[in-house]
């Protein structure tokens, strides 16, 4: 297995963090993804925590932290794939 990862300031709707999530699941563009997870920032100044396994995301808003992460682990992971799929 391999992981991507990446800090970012971007910003996030939780709708536009929801449709990157679904489309993980919808196709093997990215990779044989297993889990991702981060902690966002959100667009109206809140923080976005998400969980991904296939077949199922959580997003919630929680705690602050000082800069956005991302991770994506699976197998054949298509690193530039999963930039452009969170617009990185």
């Amino acid at each position: 297995f391999t992981s991507w990862g990446r800090e970012t300031t971007k910003k996030f709707t939780e709708e536009e963090l929801r449709e990157a999530l679904t489309e993980l699941d919808k196709t093997w563009e990215y990779g044989m993804v297993l889990r991702a997870k981060g902690i966002v920032p959100a667009q109206d100044g809140r923080w976005l925590h998400f969980d991904h396994v296939p077949g199922e995301a959580d997003v919630r808003y929680g705690a602050a932290e000082v800069i956005g992460r991302l991770c994506v682990i699976g197998a054949q992971i298509d690193e530039e794939a999963i930039a452009q799929l969170f617009g990185l």
